[in-house]
């Protein structure tokens, strides 16, 4: 591995499987709905409510990088629908954006955290509106950057220059760890960044996109292999 200054992290499906935490977080709302705005429930189930989203999606494609905007526009859309006042948005959304984030981590990931802290500089990029404050991770990250803030979502490379510019380190000097191959791999590849494919599924790496060069099945495989000598 090239001499590496930082580390930029994922989150999602990286420190945290995501997907239970969604189905949560959305069920939470349904039954704050349920309490608080009963004639919304009589119009929407679950899936009806995910229909609305991605049609606010399709309507409005330069805010498809904003999931909390998304969501919160699909909920203003059923509060007029249900004649209630419009905030109930803000409210259903506060209650969903708590569930969302009451994640559980994975248990490489505050080890690593620990051993990785005091040797390189830490940063979180993601696609999601995860709030790391909320879920007790802030002070490990010296910037995050979530792609509701930059404009745009991986693997656009320029997520990753905003953040590096912003921090004032070389793309060289950093590399990239995530889940996903086309957003954090594809995407770091583009800025100029080495990445790590983080694999805790065993899944195999897709066809029509370059493999990485390295590729871990667990944090806790990643110091060693930042302080592994360039081959």
């Amino acid at each position: 591995m090239r001499e590496v200054h930082a580390v930029i992290f994922d989150l999602d499906n990286t420190l945290w499987d995501v997907g239970p935490v969604i189905l949560r977080a959305e069920h939470t709302m349904l039954r704050f709905l349920a309490e608080r705005y009963p004639r919304v429930i009589e119009r929407h189930s679950l899936e009806s409510m995910r229909d609305v989203r991605a049609r606010m999606a399709m309507e409005h494609p330069a805010m498809r990088h904003d999931f909390t905007w998304l969501r919160t526009q699909a909920l203003l859309v059923h509060a007029r629908e249900a004649g209630y006042p419009e905030s109930m948005a803000d409210e259903t959304f506060e209650v969903f954006f708590r569930a969302r984030n009451d994640v559980v981590l994975y248990d490489d990931v505050l080890p690593s955290f620990e051993a990785l802290a005091s040797r390189y500089r830490l940063f979180a990029i993601s696609n999601g509106n995860a709030d790391l404050a909320a879920i007790g991770l802030a002070h490990y990250f010296e910037r995050s950057l979530a792609a509701r803030e930059a404009g745009t979502l991986k693997p656009d490379p320029r997520i990753f220059t905003m953040l590096l510019d912003a921090a004032g380190v070389a793309a060289d000097r950093a590399v990239h760890v995530g889940d996903d191959p086309e957003a954090d791999v594809e995407g770091a590849r583009r800025a100029g960044v080495e990445a790590v494919w983080l694999n805790r599924t065993g899944e195999s790496w897709p066809g029509s996109i370059p493999a990485p060069r390295h590729a871990i099945s667990t944090l806790a495989e990643l110091a060693p292999l930042l302080a592994a000598p360039a081959a």
